[in-house]
């Protein structure tokens, strides 16, 4: 087994990925429903992770989801049909527009899958989804999401950035200029069906993201302030930091949770590069990017 790894550069529809990830997830929970109903064995998707930065976009987890509406502002609703949770309510007018084309939202809003509440994903942000089947590699729920955070702490101890967890989810960081309360430097919020996951990470690297989240109460957390790696001292691109979540990921897997008689989980020989056409196929890539 090898871990896939696809990479967007630049910045990318937070739809296409999201699509992209449906695929991935869907055709894992195929392989477990053939394999449960006969006698012939096949070879599983590989896991894999993807890293991106989407355009401007404002998700929910499954706790703030709207009372209505599943469907994404994306579609260009007017501004009086979109359906919105309490937390993101008192910004609508980043969100929507009644002339899209003449003055179109600031921000998309997404409704997903995902544990947690209310946060932003956007330009200045390494988002990472790792859609993998944690039986294969295993892993249950609780260990999986302290392998994303330690992955990310790895990460950052790499570039001398001290990243510790909390009672809170995700990644925190102290201010180094003024030693008050922790600051959030990465959310983190999973989805499990089946025991495949999809979702992830979202790592702040430069300061741009910090105006979208001075707007909300991020994550639910009232008092709390998001940091990002530019704050703390470091320059890292966007590349750098995909390619250096996933590498710790693979090393963090391997220390904490080896392949062995006592733990029942096959072994990851490695990370490859893959492409859109190799996830999903060349029709299904063009018409997820339409």
């Amino acid at each position: 087994m090898r871990l896939a790894h696809l990479h967007f550069p630049g910045i990318t529809p937070f739809n296409t990925v999201s699509q992209i990830q449906q695929v991935l997830t869907l055709r894992n929970l195929a392989h477990k429903k053939a394999i449960s109903s006969s006698y012939t064995s096949s070879t599983p998707p590989d896991p894999t992770i993807i890293t991106f930065t989407p355009n401007p976009v404002y998700t929910t987890g499954r706790r703030d989801l709207p009372p209505s509406n599943t469907s994404s502002p994306s579609d260009q609703q007017p501004s009086l049909e979109l359906s919105l949770p309490p937390p993101l309510e008192p910004i609508r007018p980043l969100l929507s527009s009644n002339d899209p084309q003449r003055n179109p939202p600031i921000a998309e809003y997404h409704p997903t899958l995902r544990g947690g509440q209310t946060t932003y994903h956007g330009p200045g942000q390494l988002v990472a989804y790792t859609i993998l089947d944690l039986r294969r590699l295993g892993l249950s729920p609780r260990c999986h999401i302290r392998l994303l955070e330690n992955s990310v702490i790895d990460l950052l101890s790499k570039y001398g950035v001290r990243g510790f967890v909390t009672s809170d989810a995700g990644v925190w960081v102290n201010d180094r200029n003024a030693n008050a309360n922790a600051q959030k430097i990465t959310a983190v919020g999973v989805h499990l069906r089946r025991n495949i996951s999809s979702y992830g990470i979202g790592l702040n690297i430069t300061e741009e993201p910090m105006w979208f989240f001075k707007q909300i109460v991020a994550c639910g957390l009232e008092g709390k302030e998001a940091t990002s790696l530019e704050r703390q001292g470091v320059k890292l691109s966007l590349r750098e930091a995909a390619d250096g979540f996933v590498q710790a990921f693979v090393d963090r897997l391997q220390a904490d949770f080896p392949p062995g008689p006592e733990r029942r989980r096959e072994a990851l020989e490695g990370v490859y590069e893959v492409g859109v056409e190799d996830v999903v196929g060349s029709s299904s890539s063009s018409s997820s990017s339409s």
